[in-house]
């Protein structure tokens, strides 16, 4: 299953205008950029399903009808199935770095761009580049650069990586995900291709060995790769790519009958606060938002007199920024109505609250007086609103909590001797 913009697989001639929906390398995740390089995602929902074989076997395809294709960063993991699609094609030597008394290799950026390849293929688009290695913090920072230097990108990322599901995939295997990439950059390919495997063929494939070492399969089959877990994980991974081609379908039929304008636009509004679950509420939002194919808007309401947490309003801006929202500061001593008639301002449909602390203005997320004050107001607006409900912290009660590397299942065999946290 695939969902993409119209590519022939070959290279498209550099275009002088903005790509849509395209993202700036070196500033925010909503700018343009001109003349930039084609970029394909493989995407799965767990380690093993074949993401970086697949990716390799297409750099064949085009190597063979005569594309300059470089392997810039791909990481086998020792599996010999992949390793032997290696053989054959051009690597950019990585750069090597000491950190902490080790020695780690990253993607060399640099050298990258001087090499100016047609093709670059690129691992683990999720990926915290350490320290020191170079002049961005994450690989899909690297990669923006690339595709803004007229470089072609094939790069790949699992699920949970996403940033807007990273909070349901925590919940779904109690295992905190720390690497995450916006939304914006994901919906920003031009072609995002799904690389699916059933939960028993993966597992199969890990009874094997042909995913990890004998060594450390049994413990993956008894966590992270558990049946029920997988199964999730793939509805989840299938329910994002058919979220992507409906947008393409609306694009294009927008495209084909420019003349003719939609009856209705679903919009969806979301308060938050600085109180504990206002980015989990975010999160949703944007799930809604992606699945209705609507604008989302962010409101941060606060008491007229009251003095906003900046460190906690700056994360939920960049957060929101990285989802692709609209942020808007409102005041006043009723949030009901001040979100209401934000609302109605912007012809907003949809309105989503979370759960919080009760408090002043806090109730609009936690229940009570406010709360209802906002559905009566909402419906007589005819504006439906969404409640939801409080996520359990995927730290609290799992059996996986508390291990030494909690995502080491979620990024391969050797997540103990990666990338350190910075």
């Amino acid at each position: 299953m695939t969902t993409q913009r119209p590519d022939d697989g070959s290279r498209a001639e550099p275009s002088t205008a903005p790509a849509a929906g395209r993202v700036r390398a070196g500033g925010g995740t909503r700018a343009g950029v001109e003349a930039a390089g084609r970029f394909r995602i493989y995407l799965g929902a767990a380690p093993g399903v074949g993401k970086t074989y697949a990716m390799l076997d297409e750099a064949h395809r085009r190597r063979r009808r005569g594309g300059d294709v470089v392997i810039a960063m791909v990481e086998t993991h020792a599996r010999p199935a992949t390793e032997a699609q290696v053989a054959g094609l051009e690597v950019v030597p990585r750069k090597t770095v000491e950190y902490r008394g080790a020695r780690f290799e990253e993607l060399d950026l640099e050298a990258v761009l001087a090499r100016r390849p047609q093709v670059a293929l690129i691992d683990e688009l999720a990926h915290t580049n350490v320290p020191g290695s170079g002049r961005n913090e994450k690989r899909w920072q690297d990669v923006l650069e690339l595709l803004a230097a007229d470089i072609d990108v094939i790069t790949n990322v699992n699920v949970q990586h996403i940033e807007s599901l990273a909070d349901v995939v925590e919940q779904i295997t109690g295992i905190a995900v720390r690497e995450r990439v916006p939304d914006a950059v994901i919906r920003s390919a031009d072609q995002i291709e799904l690389v699916d495997s059933s939960p028993e063929q993966l597992r199969r494939r890990m009874l094997h060995g042909n995913i990890f070492p004998p060594d450390l399969a049994g413990e993956a089959l008894r966590g992270f790769f558990k049946t029920d877990t997988l199964t999730a994980l793939r509805e989840l991974t299938l329910r994002f790519l058919a979220d992507e081609t409906r947008g393409d379908l609306h694009e294009r039929r927008s495209l084909a009958r420019a003349e003719t304008l939609w009856e209705t636009a679903e919009s969806v509004l979301v308060g938050v606060s600085t109180a504990p679950g206002a980015d989990a509420t975010l999160r949703r939002a944007a799930r809604i938002a992606a699945r209705l194919q609507a604008d989302l808007h962010v409101a941060h309401v606060m008491p007229i007199e009251a003095r906003p947490s900046d460190v906690k309003i700056a994360t939920l801006r960049r957060l929101a920024d990285d989802l692709g929202a609209h942020w808007s500061d409102l005041s006043g001593e009723d949030p009901a109505t001040a979100l209401v008639d934000f609302a109605r301002q912007r012809q907003i449909t949809q309105i989503v609250v979370g759960p919080g602390r009760r408090g002043r203005w806090l109730e609009i997320i936690g229940g009570g007086s406010t709360i209802r004050r906002l559905s009566r107001l909402a419906g007589d607006a005819g504006i439906d609103v969404h409640i939801i409900a409080r996520a359990a912290s995927p730290s609290a009660g799992s059996p996986d909590a508390g291990t030494r590397n909690p995502d080491r299942w979620l990024r391969g065999p050797d997540a103990d001797s990666g990338t350190p946290t910075p």
